[in-house]
């Protein structure tokens, strides 16, 4: 094969039968999830309130390194996957750098995004379990897109609980959602107790994904024959995205190469765990030094800034206390356009990672980020997602680094989605509406301190 080609693809027999679990691999597991009112450690079954029984025992393994996928889950990844991984000539030779860079392209699926890859999975294992309506949220749209084209795959009626602000700067991503079936309501909304208690305290606040899920919660404990299902953060979730690390460590085989990093955009840690995951279980097991980067908003850095202590995964304390890199469950991030990574906490298996120094973090300006977008689009000719352009700012500032050291490193990211849907963003960005964001010390410790130790 030649060293020139630029995509690089699998056939339909290689696309994974398993997924990757990298918490039997751990050599410290991540410390357990709490009952939010017993604050005792989780059993599956308390989890079933809430999610599907096999979500439910998926989150809490922590013995079995690979779970079957099941076949009717993998015969629809077959209408999009494997996806492209593309070697990046145009952006190498715009920088002038010696760096090998290569991006997996999860925007190719039917909506656009990664996010289909988990939402096939939970809309499955409701629809067998004898699940009628699911509910979820959703920051920019993505992983709501996602879940409904899954949940009218399977049969099932969908309730999408969407960020406020991105409800109103994403008016096509709802209007996705709706084409596929699914009821669209911004949040925090006056129709559940989680909605009216912040719209009471705060009138104008535009919503934030904790906020969100505590009503997508409140609607699934509260509905008949329905369950709550999560586009991030939650182990399971993760998991499903691993077939974008499975595929990619096949393909760069096929490029003769091994990435000397692996980067991903992160909001709750699952586009960044599916890339990573699987490549990350070598340096557990092998020994290999591959450094694996997660690039974060400045303006919500619960990575870079955030610290390590129980918190709620929701603003309304519904959900299970979450051992995580948080920001405060009660945060309000900045109205950035990169929606989906306005979370205020990371998930438990990438916050034992960080704690372990297996893994690092970088926080990204807004303008950086668009910056960075459109020098992509220009070199390789594909608009990235606003969460996507974070991934792309951090594999740019290593390639940079790359170009003064001389240095011929191999780097490889996710493309998380395409930003077609984002030029709303991308207008104000070129007409320099935008702007950065600061969160000082002070405004995260205030914050923290506000929520105290939970535990």
């Amino acid at each position: 094969m030649s060293n020139r080609t630029k995509r690089f693809m699998l056939s339909e027999e290689e696309i994974p039968h398993y997924w990757y679990n990298i918490q039997a691999d751990m050599i410290n597991k991540p410390m357990p999830l709490l009952h939010p009112g017993t604050k005792q450690p989780l059993k599956p079954e308390d989890l079933y309130p809430i999610f599907a029984k096999e979500l439910s025992r998926q989150e809490l393994n922590q013995k079995d390194a690979w779970i079957e996928i099941p076949e009717e889950v993998r015969e629809l990844y077959k209408n999009y996957r494997c996806t492209p991984l593309v070697r990046a000539y145009g952006l190498e030779k715009e920088l002038g750098t010696p760096a090998h860079i290569y991006f997996k392209n999860e925007s190719v699926s039917p909506v656009g995004s990664h996010k289909l890859n988990s939402a096939i999975a939970q809309a499955y294992y409701c629809k067998k379990e004898g699940v009628t309506n699911i509910t979820t949220e959703t920051g920019a749209g993505q992983w709501g897109a996602a879940l409904s084209y899954a949940a009218k795959a399977f049969g099932l009626e969908l309730a999408v609980y969407m960020v406020k602000i991105s409800y109103e700067q994403k008016p096509y991503r709802r209007s996705i959602m709706q084409t596929f079936g699914a009821q669209v309501t911004a949040s925090p909304s006056m129709s559940t107790r989680a909605g009216k208690d912040i719209l009471t305290a705060h009138p104008n606040y535009q919503g934030s994904l904790g906020t969100a899920i505590s009503e997508a919660i409140e609607l699934a404990t509260t509905t008949p024959n329905c369950k709550y299902t999560l586009g991030s953060v939650l182990s399971h979730v993760t998991l499903h995205q691993t077939v974008i690390g499975l595929e990619a460590e096949k393909q760069m085989q096929m490029t003769g190469e091994y990435p000397d990093m692996v980067i991903g955009c992160f909001g709750g840690g699952s586009n960044f765990g599916g890339i990573s995951f699987p490549f990350m279980r070598h340096n557990i097991l092998e020994g290999k030094k591959t450094r694996f980067i997660a690039a974060e908003p400045a303006s919500c850095p619960k990575l870079t800034r955030g610290k390590f202590q129980y918190d709620f995964g929701d603003e309304a304390g519904y959900t299970p206390l979450l051992p995580m890199f948080t920001l405060g469950h009660n945060f309000a991030p900045a109205n950035i356009h990169a929606g989906g990574l306005r979370y205020h906490g990371a998930g438990v298996i990438v916050s034992q990672l960080l704690k372990d120094g297996l893994m690092e973090a970088v926080d990204i300006e807004q303008l950086d980020s668009f910056e960075a977008g459109c020098l992509f689009a220009q070199t390789e000719g594909i608009i990235p997602a606003p969460e996507s352009c974070h991934a792309i700012a951090a594999a740019i500032q290593e390639a940079n680094k790359c170009k003064e050291s001389g240095e011929e490193k191999v780097i490889l990211f996710n493309l998380s989605g395409h930003g077609l849907i984002d030029m709303v963003s991308y207008d104000k960005y070129l007409s320099g509406d935008l702007v950065n964001y600061s969160l000082s010390d002070e405004d995260i410790a205030d914050n923290l301190e506000k929520i105290g130790d939970l535990v």
